[in-house]
Parts: C-alpha cells; sequence; structure tokens
C-alpha cells in the first residue's frame, strides 16, 4: 500500500474522529446516527494512521508530495 494521505488530511480526520467520540458520549447523537458515525470515525483513525484511504485511491487523489 503506497501512502495517498497527507499530514494534513490525516490531522484533521483525527480531530474530525475525536468530535465524534466527544458527541457520542456526551450524549448528543444516539441510536442509528451514533453508530454510524462511530463506525466512520472508527474508519477515520485506522485510515489516518496508515496514511492510506481506499478512496482516494479509487477516485485517483493523493495529497501526499510528489517526488520528482
Amino acid at each position: 500500500m503506497k501512502k495517498n494521505m497527507r499530514g494534513l488530511d490525516r490531522t484533521v480526520r483525527l480531530i474530525m474522529a475525536a468530535i465524534v467520540g466527544i458527541l457520542y458520549f456526551t450524549g448528543v447523537v444516539q441510536g442509528t446516527l451514533a453508530n454510524v458515525l462511530l463506525a466512520l470515525a472508527g474508519i477515520f483513525v485506522v485510515t489516518s494512521f496508515i496514511g492510506f484511504c481506499p478512496l482516494y485511491r479509487l477516485f485517483g487523489i493523493s495529497t501526499c508530495k510528489v517526488k520528482s
């Protein structure tokens, strides 16, 4: 797997996952929406740590710097 995410993308995803976690544990979101958001937050965390997003590859997107 070749990395296709830059540091900013990874940071934004981690921040979004943290916000979802806070909303869930404070009871702001509940039910099915909470479960969907938690699953999405989990995906964000995993893709942030490995630096690879399958959807980026599917759409041909890469935010990493190109080495010349």
